[in-house]
């Protein structure tokens, strides 16, 4: 008998397991992959992302596999160019792009060192239970069908999750498909005259948007973008639709000079929607509960987001343990200099701390809670205060 199932062991997945198992919990973490592996994304790890990486003691790992930072980016419109740096989000003022390989890696290895049970190559059939989720069945390659018991069973297995269709989570606020992705990788790609090196490039013009990101081992990623509808259109001639692209956006003459590392990825399978993400014994956690057009590149980092907030709503479901987690990155790539930036946390004064959430008296005994409402403006009204934060005087 587990504490926790999560059904799904990527970003969102691995990173509840690794938050549940460091409050005491028995947690089990089951993927139909083996890890390391590839899957689709747009790479990005927003700045609030790379601070909970850095917070949560894994970002060292990422770093020393050689992913490169992102310290500013440029965006070209064709009638006017924006370039910045990113400003600081508590203490840290780079974002970074590393492949999928690496980065599901790194949070599978450190749910392992925390204490969760990781089983992959493992193929959920059923999820139990009659009224309340109660456990999952399923078997590893070529191995016997099992059944495990959970007090509480989450889903992170992505928008096609087994645990949402099981449980039938109402999903609202849905869109369907309006663009469609593809991505490759480059090596030996001359940098862009008079940027940085490690600048993020996001490319505007009618119809299309391109974007181009430094990757681990030397690749640049480059995505191009076009409305779902041309779709098939796109698909009758990727690579000359993708280099034209780059051409009207003016990169295909850097790109040429590099070569392809890769095969193309992409899909047209990318509607928005939300699912409500709890019910009696379940949960859902990343693109399984929230799911926006890739073009926003904030995918990665809400699932971290959420994985932290649902850690810390079963933990005090379930009777793990709670710490203070809101504290400052000091240290590594990219942090702000002292004074930059402070973050909500337990020992600032009172009269300055986020007001505690209001849970509604009703509901209050399932094993997920429900969400809190609060009347300050920093706290979304999903789900508690991701971040609070004061600029110092």
């Amino acid at each position: 008998m587990y504490d926790v199932i999560i059904v799904g062991a990527r970003v969102a997945g691995a990173s509840t397991a690794m938050l549940l198992a460091r409050r005491g919990l028995k947690v089990l973490v089951v993927d139909r992959a083996t890890f390391p592996s590839d899957t689709l994304s747009t790479h990005q790890v927003q700045l609030p992302g790379v601070a909970r990486l850095a917070r949560w003691g894994v970002l060292d790992a990422v770093l020393a596999a050689d992913t490169p930072v992102t310290r500013g980016v440029r965006f070209d419109q064709g009638d006017a160019v924006i370039t910045g740096r990113y400003p600081a989000y508590q203490g840290v003022e780079v974002m970074c792009s590393p492949r999928r390989t690496l980065l599901d890696r790194v949070l599978v290895d450190a749910a392992r060192a925390a204490g969760a049970e990781v089983r992959e190559n493992f193929a959920v059939e059923e999820i139990l239970g009659d009224g309340q989720v109660t456990g999952v069945r399923g078997r590893e390659k070529g191995a016997p069908t099992v059944t495990e018991q959970a007090r509480l069973v989450i889903g992170a297995d992505g928008k096609h999750s087994l645990v949402a269709t099981a449980v039938n989570a109402r999903a609202y606020r849905t869109r369907p498909p309006r663009s469609m992705a593809f991505y490759t990788y480059w090596a030996d790609v001359p940098a862009r005259d008079g940027s940085p090196a490690g600048t993020g490039e996001i490319y505007g013009r009618p119809g299309c948007v391109a974007a181009a990101w430094p990757t681990n081992d030397g690749l640049l990623m480059t995505a191009v973008i076009w409305p779902a509808a041309r779709f098939d259109e796109f698909r009758r001639d990727v690579e000359g639709n993708f280099l034209r692209t780059l051409d009207v956006v003016g990169m295909g003459e850097r790109i040429r000079a590099g070569r392809r590392a890769e095969r193309f990825r992409g899909t047209p399978d990318v509607p928005g929607y939300l699912r409500k993400p709890y019910g009696p014994g379940w949960a859902l956690v990343g693109d399984a509960g929230l799911l926006l057009d890739p073009i926003t590149g904030q995918g990665i980092s809400h699932a971290f987001r959420d994985a932290e907030l649902l850690a810390d709503a079963v933990a005090d479901g379930l009777g793990g343990i709670r710490w203070p987690r809101r504290s400052p990155v000091t240290t590594g790539p990219g942090t702000a200099p002292p004074g930059r930036c402070t973050t909500s946390r337990p020992g600032w004064p009172r009269s300055i701390r986020p007001p505690r959430p209001r849970w509604p008296s009703s509901g209050r005994s399932r094993a997920v809670r429900r969400t809190p409402t609060c009347s300050s403006p920093c706290w979304p009204a999903r789900s508690r205060c991701a971040s609070s934060c004061r600029r110092a005087p």
